[in-house]
């Protein structure tokens, strides 16, 4: 049986010098997930391999003679996705079953453009189910949707994997070790899933419920290794990072100090960041093992300024302790990373000045700014599908301004963004960054820079759109 992977782009590969140092223009780390099934499903069939948008270009004649076909979406690439689908079905006899978080968010949307949807981490799932088409069997494996005779069926919840230590192989990737020399894809591994709070805006928990599972420490430090190989033999990388990706690794927190200390152990010596809740500034034991495990930086997710945002989206912070958590966490040598959310119901005009003044006052090394958004199921989306631009707006959910907020229009919410960021990453900033930080810190300031500016021009192309939608 053939089995190929497909994960869509929102802006679809292609060459270009900017890749070199821009983010997320057209090309991005892939994700594990498909990896990781594909990994599992290799230890029994032995034509597996996958394909991501963001590295590479499809390779249609190796994928339509397939005989399935999986294809993994996320919200910002959902629509790219069902054309995928839709390509494939006019062309192939393939089976096409869609997995990933927006297609277990919004189910009976993508079942219309494939044969079957798997729902949930399909980790210990996606065996039995391809089982079952290859043998013609009725599916019966928990967690499966598909249309039938004009009536969505649902069989059974997703299964919950019990076990996630499996390490994925990343050679399963289409040209992934040769796209490891550009410095904008970084390594990644994931040491843990879930998350036991609940805020409104959080599609993990929506899709997935509260609660955290995680892999044994040994099964992070090997994949730490083999992802620092995959990365780095046979490549010159000036910006040398691993990046941890869980959501909330720290919510476990016996199980994070045994993670620290095997890193600690292994003799591993590399730098790594990971995203992180405020609370971890205020645990200095934990601190302590992040720097001497080799972290220099914690990406948190401060979202809002203002404590009003903080209540209604259900997110337990509060000003003074996400600034408190920030000084802690630089007094102890790590550099902290600013994730922000604007667009929330209390926020008026202004709102990007007083981003900026606050990641420049308290020397916020970094930033990512993202208009608020509203993925299907999770508690926002149900509250404010009335103020949404479009219905299925996916491709806009990059960092675009995707609803009218309740103080601005749609258009001076954006204009919010383009402020904060065209202050933060100025060229005077920049010429201070050239001169006074060194080695990584300066490197990344750089790339950042041109990011930035890159996202700013696609903010601002999309004004127009914004507002005709006042």
């Amino acid at each position: 049986m053939k089995i190929r992977f497909l994960e869509p782009g929102n802006r679809p590969y292609r060459r270009s010098p900017l890749n070199l140092f821009v983010y997320e223009r057209y090309i991005r780390t892939p994700s594990n997930g498909i990896l990781t099934l594909a990994t599992i499903l290799k230890r029994e069939y032995d034509d597996v391999f996958c394909y991501s948008e963001s590295i590479a270009r499809i390779v249609w004649k190796d994928v339509l003679d397939a005989d399935l076909i999986v294809i993994s979406i996320f919200t910002f690439a959902a629509k790219r996705g069902y054309e995928l689908a839709d390509y494939i079905r006019k062309n192939s006899r393939a089976v096409i079953v869609f997995g990933g978080l927006h297609a277990t968010l919004a189910s009976g949307e993508a079942a219309e453009h494939g044969d079957y949807v798997l729902l949930g981490e399909g980790d210990e799932s996606i065996l039995p189910l391809v089982r079952q088409i290859e043998r013609k069997q009725e599916i019966t494996v928990p967690g499966v949707v598909y249309w039938r005779e004009g009536r969505l069926v649902q069989t059974g919840e997703p299964i919950v994997p019990t076990s996630i230590d499996t390490i994925p192989d990343r050679s399963l990737m289409y040209r992934f070790r040769k796209m490891t020399g550009h410095n904008t894809i970084w390594a990644q591994v994931h040491a843990s899933r879930g998350c036991p709070h609940k805020c409104d805006y959080c599609a993990l928990v929506a899709a997935f419920g509260q609660g955290v599972r995680v892999r044994s420490p040994q099964a992070v430090v090997e994949d730490i290794r083999q992802a620092i190989d995959f990365f780095d033999r046979g490549h010159i990388r000036l910006a040398k990072m691993l990046w941890l990706t869980d959501d909330n690794f720290f919510a476990n927190r016996a199980w994070a100090v045994s993670v620290l200390q095997a890193i600690i152990d292994s003799g591993i010596r590399y730098q790594f960041t990971i995203q992180a809740r405020y609370e971890v500034g205020f645990d200095d034991e934990l601190l302590e093992l992040l720097k001497a495990a080799g972290f220099i930086e914690l990406a948190m997710g401060i979202e809002f300024l203002e404590d009003e945002a903080f209540a209604q989206y259900h997110k337990k912070s509060t000003y003074q302790e996400i600034l408190r958590s920030v000084k802690n966490i630089q007094r102890h040598g790590l550099r902290v990373r600013g994730l922000f959310i604007v667009g929330a119901d209390n926020q008026e005009p202004g709102v990007g000045e007083r981003l900026a003044e606050f990641v420049i006052e308290h020397d916020i090394a970094g930033v990512l700014i993202q208009s608020m958004y509203f993925i299907p199921g999770t508690p926002v989306y149900d509250t404010h599908r009335e103020v949404l631009l479009e219905e299925q707006g996916w491709e806009r959910c990059v960092g675009k301004v995707v609803h009218r907020p309740r103080n601005m229009t749609p258009a001076q919410l954006q204009q919010e963004i383009i402020i904060a960021s065209r202050r933060i990453y100025s060229f005077r900033r920049l010429m201070q960054a050239l001169v006074r930080k060194r080695g990584i810190e300066r490197l990344l300031f750089l790339g950042e820079f041109f990011w930035q500016a890159s996202v700013r021009s696609d903010l601002k192309k999309d004004m127009e759109y914004l507002k005709g939608k006042q």
